[in-house]
This record gives C-alpha cells, sequence and structure tokens, in this order.
C-alpha cells in the first residue's frame, strides 16, 4: 500500500501532548506526539494535533516541538498541560497516574484541525484522549473529515480506567489498522467476552469482524506479530540494555507506518519498526534521534 503524493500528505497524531514526569525529571510526551515524530524521522509529513494550556508547561511545551523540528496544530485553551507522574519499576515498566481536566481533554475542532484532516495520509489515536467527550467529538470529526485512502491507525493504548466498551467499539468501526499489546488484549477478550481464544485466534477474530486491513500485536521480550488478510509475519524482539521503555511502542507504530505508506511489504515495515523499538528503549526518553541506518 503506497500512498501518493507522500510530500503533500500528513502523518498525523492525534490526541493527548502531556509531559511525563519521571524520577529523573520531566520529558514531553503523549503518544500521537510520539508517533508523529518518529514517523517524521522517516521522512514523513507529520504533525501533532491536540492542546495545550495558557501556561509555562504549554509554551515549554511547543519549544520543544519546535526544536524537535516537529509540526503541530495546538489551539490554546482555558485548560492546564497535561502532566502524568510516571514511576519506573526494577525492569524500568513504566506505571502512569494520568491528571485529569487538562488541555488536551478539550481539543476544539478547529478550521486548521480540519484542514489537516481533509489532507492526512494516516493518522494514528488512541483510548486515552476519548475519555472526555470534548476531544472524543473531536477525533471523530477528524476521522470523518480524512480522504478514503487515509491509513487509520487506533492504537489502542488503555490506560488505568480510561476507557469503556463502547470506545474501543467506535474506534475498531473507524480504524483500518489496529495496535494492540497482549495485555490489552487479555483486557478486550474480558471486555467482549472471547477469553476462551488463544492469542492468535482472538487476532483473527477482532481483524475479521471489523474488516481490518492489518492488526499489530506487540508481545514485549515475546516478539510482535502483524496479521493480515491471509497472512501473517512474526518477528522476536531484540535483546538489548534497557534505559526506559516510555515511547518505545510509538517508535513501533511511527516507524511501520512511515514504511508502509512509503511501499514497503509488512513483513519489511515490521522488521525495521522491531529494530527502532529497540533502539529506543536503549535512550532516555519518547523522542531520541534515530540512527540513518534506520531511517533510509
Amino acid at each position: 500500500m503506497e500512498t501518493k503524493n507522500l510530500d503533500k500528505k500528513y502523518c498525523v497524531g492525534l490526541g493527548e501532548i502531556l509531559f511525563d514526569v519521571l524520577p529523573s525529571g520531566s520529558q514531553l510526551g503523549g503518544a500521537p506526539a510520539n508517533f508523529a515524530y518518529h514517523a517524521g524521522q522517516h521522512g514523513l509529513h507529520s504533525v501533532a494535533v491536540s492542546a495545550v494550556g495558557k501556561d509555562v508547561l504549554g509554551d515549554t511545551a511547543l519549544r520543544i516541538l519546535d526544536e524537535k523540528k516537529l509540526k503541530y496544530v495546538m489551539p490554546e485553551v482555558d485548560y492546564p498541560t497535561g502532566t502524568v507522574q510516571v514511576q519506573l519499576d526494577k525492569e524500568c515498566v513504566p506505571t502512569y497516574d494520568i491528571k485529569q481536566g487538562v488541555a488536551w481533554d478539550n481539543i476544539p475542532f478547529t478550521d486548521d484541525i480540519k484542514e489537516i484532516a481533509a489532507n492526512a495520509g494516516a493518522v494514528c489515536w488512541g483510548s486515552l484522549a476519548q475519555r472526555s467527550e470534548v476531544s472524543r467529538k473531536t477525533i471523530y470529526k477528524f476521522l470523518d473529515y480524512t480522504p478514503n485512502d487515509c491509513l487509520k491507525i487506533f492504537d489502542i493504548n488503555l490506560r488505568q480506567n480510561f476507557y469503556t466498551p463502547e470506545v474501543i467499539t467506535e474506534s475498531l468501526k473507524r480504524c483500518n489498522v489496529l495496535k494492540i499489546n497482549d495485555e490489552e488484549l487479555i483486557t478486550i477478550g474480558r471486555l467482549f467476552g472471547y477469553p476462551g481464544l488463544d492469542i492468535e485466534n482472538k487476532c483473527w477474530l477482532i481483524l475479521g469482524k471489523y474488516n481490518l486491513d492489518m492488526l499489530v500485536l506487540t508481545c514485549g521480550v515475546n516478539g510482535s506479530y502483524v496479521f493480515a488478510p491471509g497472512m501473517k509475519s512474526f518477528q522476536e524482539t531484540p535483546k538489548v540494555e534497557v534505559a526506559d521503555t516510555v515511547g518505545a511502542g510509538d517508535s513501533f507504530t511511527g516507524t511501520f507506518c512511515a514504511s508502509i505508506l512509503k511501499g514497503k511489504s509488512i513483513a519489511e515495515a515490521h522488521e525495521l519498526a522491531v529494530k527502532v523499538s529497540a533502539y529506543v528503549c536503549t535512550q532516555n526518553g519518547a523522542m531520541p534521534t534515530i540512527p540513518e541506518e534506520y531511517t533510509k
């Protein structure tokens, strides 16, 4: 699947922008911005769409995005810029305490955002930014305005209790690619009443039920899969010295999306996504510069 006029189409990360407050200090994050940043490193015309507060953190967020050379459409709203308290366990795996009532809960559907949607070659969104009705409606409107050939990636990103079966179902109906991890797959199995199936059969069931083009399943150290009608790709996870895993999944999705849009096969896109994600695990923070050997 190669999208025409890549230089004129946007690759969009849509949803939360926030500061991860780690033991080592604060870092700008949020899956959509991470996704857009990594897709952009592979040469795509990336843009992050969210909202920031009229505060110091909001100014800082936009300055950092400028430094990262990531384009953005982020209206200022009358709510504080988002923050998340992140704790790392002994294996450096994060847990999150996500503050509520923040700017990215209140993303308005502006004319600028509408224009980005109408020219989107790909968009990635998750469940977290749909916890509030305002941002959920903006996400749905955005998706309604995208072209028919847009790659619509629902990176489910279940966080705490900020999701409902209804929100998940609506996004599964609107996406053509689902990205999910093994723990989330178990949760979805419980929510929708197919807990007895093994991992692969759950994936085939979801792929068929929602008429998806692809389903990407990551299983941490146990490898990752891509399912598509009539084919399956599996890649082992490289063994690396982990600094932290924050943003690794987003780098996987951004790389995979960019590779597919640039005309690579599913197997090739999958292989590169695994390599980039492993590299990000060796770096601190969600937005390291990716070595040129991975972005050619």
